[in-house]
């Protein structure tokens, strides 16, 4: 790693860049948060609280302007600014971390990564939830081959808030690519392209509903994948009774996960981890089980502990690629993967047909 951290720019600092990208650039070896862009006058003195010595700009072109004072940019602002701010920060000459999904569109994801290519940049998409500490335990139990041929993924993100919040990410107009389906959906399809590959069919059912709520807010997404495994993902925010986070069945064993990674909730409340004791990790009693043939509820299998979440490998990752030539941690191209699985899966829930892919 360099002597001299490279300079940050931050566009956004509601939940995403205030929560998930200012303290994890904040705390990453090689990296400094340099400047946050918000026209919000009370998320402007919540940045300079947080970060005393960051610079704070009203807007977009205001960052763009010192273009030669940084070396990277993360975009973290509502999702229809994300192709825009990205293809303005790549023309500029800046590396571009964007969280997800990167674009609305897979085309238009692919047209970001040959912008990047073209310019020997590096664009990298803000896939955290692959550092999801039952994530994390799920792909050593299948590169153990503990499970045996798995048959079936089921991945819930699940949530209960009957009553909409509102704002861009529950609007229905297609403009702002809200709803849960390009939201939660986006984590828990690029999970199982990562652990099973490619789909050659999707089938889904995305629905509104609450009183009041205009963009979906429970989905159901079904895929194929070549090598046979079938994926089932849901995503829901109206779920009164919440289900296990994982249920992976395999040949040889089941492994059952129940609760959501601690590292949200602990970024939420103020946590950092390079002052956390325990960074990502989690009780023994939320620990997931191992077996076959009987309910994990009534102890079936054995209790297998969970390794720790790491979301501060992302960033550590991107600070490799830039400064030591590192691989890209998560490529454009795998986010167009993805956005076109959710393009096959918006199209199935309209029709109600299967798409062949």
């Amino acid at each position: 790693m360099s002597a001299t951290p490279l300079r940050v720019g931050l566009v956004g600092y509601g939940l995403a860049g205030s929560v998930f990208h200012a303290p994890l650039i904040a705390t990453t070896e090689g990296l400094a948060l340099d400047t946050v862009v918000t026209s919000n006058p009370e998320r402007q003195k919540q940045a300079r609280t947080e970060h005393p010595d960051v610079r704070v700009v009203a807007t977009p072109d205001g960052l763009l302007a010192r273009a030669d004072d940084l070396d990277l940019v993360v975009i973290a602002s509502p999702n229809k600014t994300h192709v825009p701010l990205a293809t303005a920060a790549l023309k500029a000459g800046l590396p571009v971390v964007v969280d997800k999904p990167i674009a609305g569109t897979a085309a238009e994801a692919r047209e970001l990564a040959a912008l990047a290519e073209e310019r020997g940049l590096l664009l990298s998409v803000f896939q955290n939830r692959r550092w999801d500490n039952d994530f994390l335990t799920l792909r050593r139990l299948l590169a153990e081959g503990e499970l045996g041929d798995v048959w079936r993924f089921e991945s819930r993100f699940e949530r209960w808030r009957p009553q909409p919040k509102g704002g861009w990410r529950e609007s229905g107009d297609p403009a702002e690519i809200g709803g849960l389906l390009y939201d939660l959906g986006s984590h828990v399809v690029d999970q199982a392209l990562v652990l099973f590959g490619p789909v050659t069919q999707v089938y889904a059912e995305s629905v509104v509903r609450r009183p009041g709520a205009e963009a979906d807010d429970d989905t159901f997404i079904a895929l194929t994948h070549t090598n046979g495994v079938r994926s089932h993902l849901y995503a829901s925010a109206t779920a009164a009774q919440l289900g296990p986070r994982f249920r992976v069945l395999g040949s040889k064993a089941g492994y059952v996960k129940y609760g959501l990674d601690p590292q949200e909730a602990a970024l939420r409340e103020g946590q950092r981890p390079d002052t956390a004791a325990e960074w990502g990790t989690e009780p023994e009693s939320m620990w997931g089980r191992v077996g076959s043939g009987a309910s994990p509820l009534t102890g079936g299998g054995r209790v297998e502990p969970t390794l720790p979440g790491d979301y501060p490998a992302y960033y550590a990752a991107v600070a490799k690629a830039l400064l030591d030539g590192g691989p890209n941690p998560v490529t454009a191209l795998e986010a167009a993967s993805a956005l076109g699985v959710l393009e096959a899966a918006r199209r199935s829930a309209r029709d109600g047909v299967a798409v062949k892919l």
